[in-house]
């Protein structure tokens, strides 16, 4: 079992060796200004046996959860997603996607998570453009973190002799993202857990079954870095192993940058039930003039609300909204179909934006028409849905020959990624929310009023019958003036005289 714990900071910020303390196992430091990821690397056959024997049927699993409050992403931690929880799954045999076992284990560990099957909740990831990416996701808006912070302490601490171990677990659900990774190649197990930019005490523990290094690093700039790559500085400490920390510098190549620029979503008054997504950019620049680059937005829907790809592919309405055009929609989306017998997750989809023709540093906007589905009905007559902000970032292609191996701090398999080429540079736009406190939007949807329902059934049945009598009546008055009895000696009539002629 291997562990890493990084304070980030911001470039220029830097810190007093000397005002690192370690003792016993125990680094203690001043309150800085940084952002901390928590890295737990963990061996498969160091789990417990059924976790063992769940991971052996998946060929990767990846479980990304991002936090709906507004947070300060800093480099090198910059990979973005939606709020809400994110899964990315490939089966180790394609039979397993008809199994309820990965559903099962998700229940366990994290409580309410709403899937049956791989094959019968999740939606399919198109692999045959690139091939890195999972085969399957699943996305919820929300779960509830507490069964796995129990779990956490349950399977992890009590095998440890770490007295700080369930204090940290219980840090877990104050985390801004936290990702769980496996892959059979690696046979290992990867839990991290990043919490925001702010102040914070620099204070690490280690346990004698774990490796711990510790890291107070900041970005930085030294002259011989190409393009695509980050430099980090810093001060580095293996706890239990060190006596003081010793300097570092590295660079690595990496996709996510920072486009050093915000966004906010807002859905147009009234929303009616085909509401229309705002989306309001700082600046309409490019975030380098070195490469071609292109703004989009990946979203993750819930099955309450869909994209309809048949009017996503109007060029001349795609115009008139600032998009470029449709990318990517994940399949089968029924746009018929009512939210509460949709067993699939939801959607996602990638658009590519189109900044009007403008001075290049304005603010500007893009519209993305959206439809809400049939809902189950409720008291009151209303329900309430959340709809997550999009991942908004500029793709930039990267130079020929680029290449972008795995880096201490790169994030992979977050849905949008596969669907670009290997070269491609991610320039992230900062969400920040105009209104509140969250990055998602609330729509009031009309729905029938369990508390009138019985006079809707009544009502209904009422019509219907007062309809038939109509109808009866009707007939009625049409036999009884022409005579229903003398049908037959008319009809004889005029075949005679039909003779005659």
């Amino acid at each position: 079992m291997r562990e890493r714990i990084s304070f980030v900071q911001k470039q220029g910020d830097s810190i007093e060796p000397t005002t690192l303390k370690i003792k016993g196992g125990v680094l203690n430091g001043p309150e800085i200004q940084a952002a901390r990821e928590d890295r737990l690397t963990i061996a498969i056959d160091e789990l417990p046996t059924d976790l063992q024997a769940f991971l052996g049927t998946a060929h990767e699993l990846h479980i990304r959860y991002v936090s709906s409050q507004p947070y300060e992403a800093i480099t090198p931690l910059l990979a973005r997603l939606p709020p809400g929880f994110h899964l990315f799954y490939t089966p180790a045999r394609e039979t397993d996607v008809a199994s309820p076992a990965l559903c099962l284990t998700l229940i366990k560990v994290f409580g309410n998570v709403q899937c049956e099957t791989p094959q019968e909740s999740f939606t399919a990831l198109p692999r045959d453009r690139f091939t890195h990416s999972a085969a399957y996701q699943y996305y919820q808006q929300s779960v509830d973190f507490s069964p796995f912070v129990e779990y956490a302490k349950q399977k992890l601490c009590s095998s440890t002799k770490d007295q700080s171990c369930a204090a940290r677990a219980d840090r877990l659900a104050e985390a801004s993202t936290l990702d769980v990774s496996y892959d059979a190649i690696s046979h290992a197990v990867k839990l991290t857990a990043t919490w925001p930019y702010q102040r914070q005490e620099v204070h690490a523990t280690s346990s004698p079954q774990t490796r711990t290094e510790v890291g107070v690093l900041n970005s930085d700039r030294p002259g011989h870095l190409e393009p695509h790559e980050l430099g980090i500085s810093g001060l580095l400490t293996v706890l239990g192993q060190d006596k003081k920390p010793s300097a570092t510098m590295f660079a690595f190549a990496s996709r996510h940058r920072d486009a050093q620029s915000s966004f906010s979503a807002e859905f147009l008054e009234p929303t009616g039930l085909h509401p229309t997504l705002k989306l309001n950019l700082e600046s309409s620049k490019p975030p380098t003039e070195d490469a071609y680059c292109s703004p989009h937005a990946y979203f993750t829907l819930p099955k309450t609300i869909f994209a309809d790809r048949h009017q996503l592919s109007d060029d001349l309405f795609l115009a008139s909204k600032n998009l470029a055009g449709l990318r990517y929609i994940s399949q089968p989306v029924d746009l018929e179909a009512p939210e509460y017998v949709e067993k699939r997750w939801g959607s996602s989809l990638l658009l590519e934006l189109s900044p009007p023709e403008h001075e290049k540093s304005e603010s500007w906007t893009a519209q993305v028409p959206l439809h809400l589905r049939y809902l189950s009905p409720a008291e009151g007559g209303y329900t309430d849905i959340e709809v997550p902000y999009p991942a908004v970032f500029w793709a930039c292609a990267a130079e020929e020959g680029t290449k972008f191996p795995n880096n201490p701090f790169e994030k992979v398999n977050l849905g949008y990624d596969g669907l670009f080429g290997p070269r491609t540079v991610f320039w992230h736009v900062e969400p920040r929310p105009e209104i509140g406190s969250s990055l998602t939007n609330t729509i009031k949807v009309p729905v029938l009023d369990t508390d009138k329902a019985e006079w809707v059934s009544g009502g209904t049945g009422l019509a219907v019958l007062l309809g038939f009598a109509w109808i009866v009546w009707k007939l009625f008055g049409v036999l009884s003036k022409s005579g229903y009895q003398n049908q037959p000696a008319q009809a004889a009539e005029a075949a005679q005289i039909k003779k005659k002629q």
